[in-house]
């Protein structure tokens, strides 16, 4: 069991917290949208509930990176590793969609798909 793949999708479960809480708890915070370049309050509203839910999923991947991890060290080895590449991979994929439908979103891109494809290439060098 690779730690290092362990922490870098530890890290991408964090980041996907903080996305659940930026699009979902705090999205009418004008710092919070205009990071998401909307750039106004009456646009912030407009796409308010698809950014609710977009945030769930970003929470429910989060949620599955930190059972998986749970699973990991709790002896269940193979339904562990198998939620935790299956977490990185549609992390790392959500951020591929982003880079191809909005290029000039390319600080997102990165800080979305970084550590979860840090953490599959760790786990394919080092698992």
């Amino acid at each position: 069991m690779p730690i290092i793949s362990i922490a870098f999708a530890a890290i991408a479960g964090g980041i996907h917290v903080l996305f659940f809480l930026m699009e979902s708890v705090f999205w009418m915070n004008p710092k919070v949208h205009k990071g998401f370049g909307i750039k106004t309050i009456a646009e912030a509203e407009q796409f308010k509930l698809s950014f609710f839910n977009q945030g769930f999923y970003n929470l429910f991947l989060a949620l599955g990176i930190f059972i998986s991890i749970f699973l990991l060290f709790s002896g269940y080895f193979i339904a562990g590793k198998t939620l935790l590449l299956f977490c990185c991979a549609s992390m790392f994929s959500a951020s591929i969609v982003l880079l191809v439908s909005k290029p000039n979103m390319l600080r997102g891109v990165f800080i979305q798909g970084l550590a979860p494809l840090a953490a599959i290439l760790s786990w394919w060098i080092w698992g």
